[in-house]
């Protein structure tokens, strides 16, 4: 059984990066990817991964630290 990733970062190359690392893994499935907290938080409901890979220092207060919160209000 794979684990299910979903990875979210405001820079394309460092979702790329860690892309590469994590499908180089046989037992990581790279679930998705949001460039904000905002598509973070409809892609983890649509997707619904076991673990959400976040940059914790976006733009706008849409980073690791403040979606948590956010995700946990729409359960």
């Amino acid at each position: 059984m794979s684990l299910s990733v979903l990875i979210v970062d405001d820079q394309a190359l460092v979702r790329a990066g860690f892309r590469m690392i994590l499908d180089a893994e046989e037992d990581i499935d790279v679930a998705g990817e949001a460039a904000d907290g905002a598509d973070a938080v409809s892609e983890a409901l649509r997707l619904n991964p076991d673990v959400i890979l976040m940059d914790v220092r976006m733009p706008r207060r849409r980073d690791g630290c403040s979606r948590p919160t956010d995700s946990r209000r729409r359960s």
